[in-house]
């Protein structure tokens, strides 16, 4: 039986009055965003991800298609380059390609949002209408962080997806839970639905199931699934969508990031950790895994991720390029994080996800210019592009007519000895991005399992994305990604191809440069 919800709070709920007048508040981070785009340095600056002009951001929000424009909101925080109180950004796109920066869609002005307004989901309602529902965040003791917090969600609307009216609290927080956020809305039938992230009482990782008629009156539907790993305390950014599989039954994905889990093996090497769950599920029902927690990218800087339902009825997923527990050079630059690119999903065989860059992205690119097939003796290394620090590259390493231990291509190799390596490792058996070279930032490396796809052929293709502090790497048919900061010192950025331990044959190898 639902419960409702609305409209309950607890005697030390804040009020949901205004603290401040919200478009004195986003004038406030518009100025705060220029000052520090006015003095941003573009050495690694992105040039075909959504990124702020200046300041920090983090998870993607509100991704939809609305007014024949494309959106994707993210955090923001606008008067600094580490993590601060949230703001709502905002880029829209005509095509999923090329992106612009439009004005600060949401900053803190009701109490109940005081800290800041947290990461939610964007919906069309029947009158056309956008509805954005997101999580409010204040501190239980305005003067004392120590004293936890308290999260609502809460709801603004907007007839041209760029200016939003307030309507505040929607859903409470009866528990006073400490973690309570990040809520993804949809339609299923008659009802909208939305998954939530929460602690529970006794300090699992769990998602709420919560429904509605209107967007404004909502009811708790019950646990739609909890984390066996009592270790797990939070489960942030849940995703719920049905894809279907290739033997044509629908089956439903279920997105979260994870909070505490322990690292084992190539797994959860992050400071956190998103990934996904394939199973059943019914409206009333706990989700039911079909597959293990699987990582949707082995990288180091991916975390946060949110879809949306395109209108051909494509599944499109973006994240956000996250600093792996420590500072990011960028900050000095007067920015700090991305988004990836938008990512198309779809059910493989065996039940797993793939992902390609969206199919909208080839209009980035140049003509293709071919330089395979290769072949490298023995610890050879041979440089194939002088300076290609933005660029498409497509390899296809033939590993039935390889004896290399390890080969691949290093991308962004500055003058200063630095690079990023994408290599296939025959003794591990896996995908290795690894930036072992790196003159600044993060180092370490992570590797994916051999797709499915590599296997079956005995050729191993690899599609990578390379804008000016990134890299991104799609393995196989898009079986496995792997998403690094890159970041270059100056000079020419070339790509080398290198065999080590053995010889390497590379029956394909393109590379496109950015369209004119």
């Amino acid at each position: 039986m639902a419960t409702d919800l609305t409209n309950a709070p607890l005697p030390d709920e804040p009020a949901n009055g205004s603290f401040v007048a919200h478009d004195a508040a986003l004038e406030r981070a518009e100025r705060g965003v220029a000052a520090l785009a006015a003095a941003r340095s573009d050495r690694w600056y992105p040039t075909f991800h959504v990124a702020s002009p200046g300041g920090w951001i983090n998870d993607p929000n509100g991704l939809c298609f609305f007014g024949g424009r494309w959106h994707a909101f993210y955090q923001l925080h606008p008067f600094g380059t580490t993590w601060g109180p949230m703001h709502w950004g905002h880029a829209s796109s005509a095509d999923l390609a090329h992106w612009r920066t439009e004005p600060v869609a949401l900053a803190p002005s009701l109490e109940a949002e005081r800290d800041g307004v947290y990461s939610g989901s964007a919906v069309v309602g029947d009158d056309g209408v956008l509805n954005v529902v997101y999580t409010a965040h204040r501190w239980r003791d305005v003067r004392d962080e120590t004293a936890g917090n308290l999260e609502v969600q809460c709801l603004a609307t907007s007839r041209d997806g760029v200016r939003f009216e307030k309507r505040g609290v929607v859903i409470a927080n009866p528990a006073g839970l400490r973690d309570f956020r990040d809520p993804k809305v949809w339609r299923q039938g008659d009802a909208w639905l939305a998954v939530v992230g929460r602690r529970a009482a006794d300090g699992r990782g769990e998602i709420a199931l919560f429904s509605s008629e209107d967007l404004r009156a909502w009811s708790y539907e019950g646990v739609v699934y909890r984390h066996p790993d009592p270790r797990v305390f939070m489960l942030e950014c849940p995703d719920l969508f049905g894809l279907a599989a290739p033997d044509g039954e629908r089956r439903w994905v279920l997105c979260f990031s994870a909070m505490g889990a322990r690292a084992h093996g190539y797994r959860n090497r992050n400071f956190n950790n998103a990934g996904y769950l394939v199973g059943t599920w019914r409206p009333g029902a706990t989700f039911e895994p079909q597959t293990d927690f699987l990582p949707l990218d082995w990288g180091q800087n991916f975390y946060a991720p949110q879809t949306l339902e395109a209108p051909d009825g494509r599944r499109i997923l973006m994240g956000w390029m996250s600093p792996n527990g420590g500072p990011l050079p960028t900050q000095q630059d007067g920015w700090c994080g991305q988004l990836t690119v938008p990512r198309e999903l779809s059910l493989a065989g065996d039940g797993t996800l793939r992902q390609e860059p969206a199919r909208e992205l080839e209009t980035l690119w140049g003509p293709a210019r071919e330089l395979g097939p290769i072949e490298l003796a023995a610890n050879e290394e041979l440089e194939v592009e002088k300076d290609a620090g933005v660029a498409c590259v497509e390899a296809t390493l033939d590993l039935s007519a390889s004896t290399a231990e390890r080969g691949g291509l290093k991308l962004h190799a500055a003058a200063d000895g630095g690079y990023t390596y994408v290599a296939y490792d025959d003794q591990a058996r896996r995908v290795v991005l690894d930036r072992q070279a790196a003159r600044v930032g993060e180092r370490g490396y992570r590797a994916a399992p051999v797709p499915a796809s590599a296997l079956a052929t005995g050729e191993l293709r690899l599609r990578v994305l390379l804008d000016r502090g990134s890299v991104e790497v799609f393995a196989g048919e898009g079986e496995q990604v792997l998403s690094v900061y890159s970041l270059p010192g100056a000079g020419p950025r070339a790509i080398r191809l290198v065999a080590e331990g053995g010889a390497l044959r590379v029956s394909r190898l393109v590379v496109r440069r950015p369209r004119a």
